[in-house]
């Protein structure tokens, strides 16, 4: 006769069923990335492994009621758009400050026409000019992948594991992410993220490292400019560098270090989700950060420098912006009026 489990039994078993169903899509957004490695690997097309694919397949499987996967036609449409206008831009003109301040403009048009929330598009369209892409192959992968991706995320909202009930750590991932990904009600942002891509872009050039300004970056500050009242899309904003640093690192030790892209990539997409997790962070552009390397021609020391570069100056922008607005509607009559 089998024995009856003790309430403590039962409740560790339903925590751990539940933390089993909360890995199983982060797991198979792990597998689907390093599917497209090795296909990206045995076709010879590196661009396949479009950075920001980690990010937006992580966030559709992990939330498949969320934003990004309520459009799953222009989650396919936008980036391929705007990647078309990357590619001209870049086959027209050389790379500078400007030329990134104009695909960042057309990208932004894009999202507005098309009415999408799809951020991540903005890198699709700043990646070649960076990489010094010219090449049409490259909004035909960007294509590829985003088709694939919606297929898998098709499949998974049919069939995937869902629980009824989500913990409120998760809520409120959830809820930090959704409004981050909707449109914007501050009227300035727009300006600020235009001044800032300037900046950053002058930098870059003067400097030689074109990875200060690295496309995922664009999209997180696109991202913050667009909602500096959102709190909490990071415990310690002083440490988002940090974990810039650590999953860009990973990256480029992973290039140098693992043999075959597929297993690269799969181990960079997992550590980099590990990190995030750790630091807390609510921003799934930040996934692309060590995915980069694997599309760069010779990757180094300098791009982890770089990207740390970038992000301190994004933190610094951020929390800038954020204090000037906020001192600002104090200052108004209305600001004052609910502000006694």
């Amino acid at each position: 006769m089998s024995e009856i489990p003790k309430p403590n039994e039962i409740q560790l078993l339903v925590q751990f069923k539940k933390r089993t169903v909360r890995l199983v899509p982060e797991l198979v957004a792990v597998l689907y990335m390093g599917i497209v490695g090795f296909v990206a690997h045995a076709s010879g097309v590196s661009l396949l492994v479009f950075p920001e694919l980690a990010a937006l397949s992580h966030d559709v499987l992990t939330r498949p009621g969320g934003k990004w996967a309520s459009q799953p036609w222009l989650l396919i449409l936008t980036p391929t758009v705007t990647a078309i206008f990357g590619i001209f831009i870049t086959r027209h003109m050389a790379y500078s400050a400007v030329a990134i301040v104009v695909i960042v403009m057309l990208s932004l048009l894009s999202i507005k026409l098309l009415r999408s929330s799809i951020g991540p598009a903005i890198s699709a369209g700043v990646l070649p000019m960076v990489l010094g892409e010219r090449s049409w192959i490259y909004p035909v992968a960007i294509f590829a992948d985003l088709i694939s991706l919606v297929a898998l995320l098709l499949l998974w909202q049919r069939y995937g594991p869902h629980r009824a009930e989500a913990s409120k750590r998760e809520l409120e991932h959830s809820r930090i992410v959704d409004t981050l990904e909707t449109p914007t009600p501050d009227r300035f942002w727009g300006l600020a993220l235009i001044a800032f891509v300037l900046a950053l872009g002058i930098a870059a050039h003067a400097t030689g490292l074109r990875f200060i300004l690295f496309p995922p970056l664009i999209v997180m500050a696109y991202e913050i400019f667009g909602h500096a009242k959102v709190p909490g899309w990071m415990a310690r904003p002083a440490l988002f560098p940090v974990v810039c640093l650590l999953t860009a690192t990973t990256g480029t030790l992973a290039v140098h270090g693992v043999k075959t892209t597929m297993i690269g990539v799969a181990v960079t997409t997992l550590v980099s989700i590990g990190i995030l997790r750790i630091f807390e962070v609510h921003m799934p552009p930040a996934l692309a950060v060590g995915l980069l390397p694997f599309v760069m021609v010779a990757p180094n020391a300098w791009y982890p420098v770089s990207v740390a570069l970038g992000t301190i100056a994004l933190t610094v922008c951020a929390v800038g912006y954020t204090y000037r607005r906020t001192a600002l509607r104090e200052r108004s009559p209305v600001g004052a009026s609910l502000n006694p």
